[in-house]
């Protein structure tokens, strides 16, 4: 049996299902918690509806956890295919928003968090396997775990940017009974943690195209493809905000939007590989 037969007789274990069943709990708890309106003088703790979603959200990292754990001990590496990056990359920002969590109340972004996790999860398993990446070298699987964990962290900034623009949409409008985080982070708050998100996953995503192109010319495959080009664009976009916000004082809604463009670029290089396997 050939690694890329190992890979793909692996199935999934029990764990897996536990989570996305996990996952979709979590997303229906966010979503009432949010809806919900608070009684007298809830605001100033927290109620067991406002626990709940994140307890059930930490029990879905926990099960995909123990998958990606099996799968490793079978030697399953998370960068050995796209499905396996895929799942990795949904537990890391899980990971990501869980621990922002413990000092920011983001009950919002767990609300677009936890679907978004079900979804990538449940996508990465019902796309066709395709083969595993020919010529993963140790240099390749660093390259693509490294890429994995920076678009992790770009996917919370993100996430954070869009809620930023619903918010700032419906203040500006008036619409307060639109306004997600009464109780929660206020715009500047969002607009500053999605920075810093972005300042710790640029260096990262940096080293990871770095070893990217080292890797693809190990290889002797072409350094100019549109999955190069548009990891470029990403990195370009990461790195005019930052140096924006630096140098001119960028805040608000120009930065939430380049962080958007920024992700999208990024999102569509993961794209172009779950397709492959379709495309032939």
């Amino acid at each position: 049996m050939t690694a890329n037969d190992m890979v793909h007789s692996v199935p999934p274990s029990p764990a897996l299902y536990v989570s996305l069943a996990l996952y979709a709990a979590a997303t229906v708890l966010y979503l009432v918690a949010l809806m919900r309106r608070p009684a007298d003088g809830a605001s100033r703790g927290q109620t067991w509806l406002d626990r709940l979603p994140r307890l059930c959200l930490l029990a879905a990292f926990i099960a995909q956890g123990v998958e990606i754990s099996l799968r490793g001990i079978a030697g399953v590496h998370p960068g050995s295919s796209v499905r396996e990056a895929l799942g990795f990359l949904a537990w890391l920002t899980v990971l990501g928003f869980l621990i922002a969590g413990l000092r920011y109340r983001l009950r919002a972004l767990g609300a677009l968090l936890a679907p978004a996790a079900f979804t990538i999860t449940a996508a990465a398993w019902l796309s066709p396997p395709g083969k595993e990446l020919s010529g993963l070298s140790l240099l390749g699987r660093i390259h693509i775990s490294l890429a994995t964990l920076g678009a992790a962290i770009f996917a919370l900034a993100t996430a954070l940017a869009g809620i930023y623009l619903m918010e700032e949409h419906n203040l500006k409008r008036k619409r307060f009974d639109r306004v997600l985080f009464r109780r929660g982070a206020a715009l500047e708050t969002m607009d500053k943690l999605s920075h810093r998100l972005v300042l710790v996953g640029f260096p990262i995503f940096t080293v990871a195209m770095v070893l990217g192109f080292v890797w693809l010319s190990e290889r002797g495959e072409q350094l100019l493809s549109v999955r190069t080009g548009m990891a470029t664009v990403a990195w370009l976009v990461f790195l005019i905000l930052i140096v924006a916000r630096t140098a001119t004082g960028w805040r608000g809604r120009r930065a939430a939007w380049l962080t958007v463009g920024g992700f999208a670029a990024t999102a569509v290089v993961f794209l172009i590989y779950l397709l492959r396997p379709m495309l032939g």
